[in-house]
């Protein structure tokens, strides 16, 4: 089972930038990053594939860019322009299996880390 350890969340004001930071505990695993903001659903906000690929929800295109160090085992989640929408707690996923939002957030072939908050104010 792999251990994922996030880390960077904080409180920005709008159109503010912040990093967050997942350390795997294997590499060779598609890992994202999904949020879930109070009485919502937990939604898929990004993917990064085995080779590299990556894939956004709509709502951050343009703003939000995930990376991955291997050489780490680290994803990275550089997110810009910041919106209070944005507001919530930010997950890291991984999965062994093909890469899809539905596979990291299935509990039977994904794994997820314990997650960082992130507020940003209007």
């Amino acid at each position: 089972q792999v251990q994922l350890a996030e880390s960077g969340g904080g409180a920005v004001e709008s159109g503010g930038s912040l990093s967050l930071s997942c350390v795997a505990s294997y590499s060779s695993y598609c890992m994202g990053w999904f949020r879930q903001a109070p009485g919502k659903e937990r939604e898929g906000v990004a993917l990064f594939d085995l080779d590299r690929s990556t894939t956004y929800v709509d709502s951050v295109k343009g703003r939000f860019t995930i990376s991955k160090d291997n050489a780490k085992n680290t994803l990275t989640l550089q997110m810009n322009n910041l919106k209070p929408e944005d507001t919530g707690m930010y997950y890291c996923a991984a999965t062994p299996y093909r890469c899809t939002m539905e596979n990291l957030i299935d509990p039977q072939y994904g794994f997820f880390g314990q997650g960082t908050q992130v507020t940003v104010s209007s």
